[in-house]
Order: C-alpha cells, then sequence, then structure tokens
C-alpha cells in the first residue's frame, strides 16, 4: 500500500497477512498496532521480537526496525500519527521523558484488561474521528488538545507496567541498580562519582561492573542517556536552549553548548535548525 503524496497526520488502518503496512510509513510516522490475533515478529534494534493477540505495540518514526513477518491469522488496527505532530503535542509532564524511553526500549506491552483493550481501540477511533472533521470551527485546535488526551490516555493505561518494571530495577543487582537510577537522574547528574556515592562503591568498581555486564562503561551509559534526553528536549519547540540548559542544571549557556557538541557533534542551534 502507498501513502498519499501530501500524507495525512493521522491514518487508521485495519492490518492482515494480505493488507500490510503502508509503503515508507516508518519514515514519517509513529506506529500504534493493536493486534487482535495471530502474531507479527520483527527485528528491533537487532533484537528478534514478535507481538501477539492482545498485545500493543508502538514504534517511534526512524526506528531501527527490519524483517517484518506476519502470521497467516493476523489481525490488527493500526493508528500512524506523523512524527512532528506527535512530538509538538507531547504534554509538558515530569512523566514525558520517562515514558518515551521507557517505549524506546519496550515496544510490546500486554493488555489483558478488556478495558484496557477497549481504551486503546476508542483512543484511536477519537483521535482519528477529530483528523477527519474539518468541518469543525476550531479544527487545529481541537485536534492538538485531542493528540495530548490521547497521550495521556496511552500513558495512563500503561502506567502500572512502568512502575512495576521500574520497582523490578530498584530491587535488583548494583548493575541493574545503577542503570535505573542514571535513568532517573542523568538530567542533572552526569557524573559517575556520584552514582558510585549513591551505591556506595568506588567509581573504579562501578566502571568495572558495569563493563562487565553490558560492554559499556558506567560513564559511557550516563552519557548515551543524557544524549537521549537532550534530543528530546532539543525536539521539544516549546523550549528554548537557555531553559533547557537550566532544566538540565548546566552551569552555563556556552558549556551546554559544548556538551551538546561533544555528544551530539553540532551545537543545539544547528541540531534544531536541520529539524526545520
Amino acid at each position: 500500500m502507498e501513502l498519499e503524496i501530501n500524507k495525512p497526520c493521522i491514518v487508521l488502518l485495519e492490518l492482515s497477512e494480505e493488507m500490510g503496512f503502508p509503503i515508507g510509513f516508518n519514515t514519517y510516522y509513529h506506529t500504534h498496532l493493536f493486534c487482535h490475533q495471530g502474531s507479527i515478529s520483527f527485528m528491533f534494534k537487532n533484537v528478534e521480537m514478535q507481538c501477539r493477540g492482545n498485545e500493543f505495540l508502538f514504534w517511534f518514526a526512524e526506528s531501527q526496525l527490519k524483517d517484518l513477518v506476519f502470521s497467516k491469522t493476523f489481525k490488527a488496527t493500526i493508528l500512524l500519527v506523523e512524527k512532528h505532530f506527535l512530538y509538538d503535542n507531547i504534554p509538558d509532564q515530569s512523566w514525558s521523558i520517562d515514558a518515551i524511553l521507557h517505549s524506546r526500549q519496550y515496544p510490546i506491552k500486554q493488555l489483558n484488561d478488556k478495558n484496557d483493550r477497549q481504551r486503546v481501540l476508542s483512543n484511536f477511533r477519537w483521535l482519528h474521528d477529530k483528523f477527519k472533521n474539518r468541518e469543525h470551527r476550531f479544527y487545529e485546535e481541537v485536534l492538538k488538545l485531542q493528540m495530548r488526551v490521547f497521550i495521556l490516555e496511552m500513558w495512563h493505561t500503561f502506567a502500572n507496567e512502568y512502575e512495576r518494571r521500574k520497582r523490578t530495577l530498584q530491587s535488583g543487582s548494583l548493575y541493574e541498580r545503577f542503570v535505573h537510577l542514571v535513568q532517573e537522574n542523568c538530567m542533572t547528574e552526569r557524573e559517575v562519582r556520584y552514582y558510585a556515592n549513591t551505591l556506595s562503591v568506588t567509581p573504579k568498581y562501578l566502571n568495572f561492573v558495569s563493563k562487565q555486564n553490558s560492554g559499556v562503561t558506567a560513564s559511557e551509559w550516563i552519557q548515551r542517556y543524557t544524549k537521549e534526553r537532550i534530543i528530546l528536549l532539543l525536539q521539544n519547540e516549546n523550549l528554548n536552549i537557555a531553559e533547557i540548559a537550566d532544566k538540565m542544571i548546566f552551569s552555563s549557556r556556552s558549556f551546554f553548548t559544548r556538551y551538546v557538541k561533544k555528544v551530539l557533534g553540532v551545537t543545539p542551534s544547528e541540531y534544531r535548525n536541520r529539524l526545520g
């Protein structure tokens, strides 16, 4: 299936083995999928995964995605949301960055409760209905508000899973607790010493444990998670660069600029200019 030349910002489709994804969908759209029956197998960041009946699947646009295979009985409802439209309307909540990063790492989520399944499918329809209702006098404002409601409803639906996984990490091994701490604190804490002190070990030992468990040092993990948060904040056009530097508690905008140049290879302004 091919997309229109002028791509709609919201697309609602029924998928099956015969009717697959639109060509180029992963380039332009974030994908929300509810699997009714059968399964879809795929490679995500070089890891083989499978989404089955009564499971929800979310892929960010431009995800490292390949080798999609449908089972013969596969049936699913998908909602595609244009990538910039979703990012521009993410509610400014403390939950937002953690929820986004959680979805990047764990794209498949269980929907065992019938009410949750109905909420997700209703959420799909409500957003699509608002998109189609172009006669509404306040069309753009209503559509943007519905996009925010959609995101909040999805966060609500999967909050328990997120909190459960978070508690598991908190009570896990030293390495797992370190990763959890980095996810929670890297917005403002970017030194290995902080995490080592919190975990009552030396920075050298923490780097050793991290390297043994993941092949990556503690300092590299901190930089990776910080980089992801910087990217998300720079994509939020409601924040200027000085506000982002303050949010991440950099001592000055110039120091923030140097740090971003180090991890992204470009300055904050250059990165935003590339976004168009």
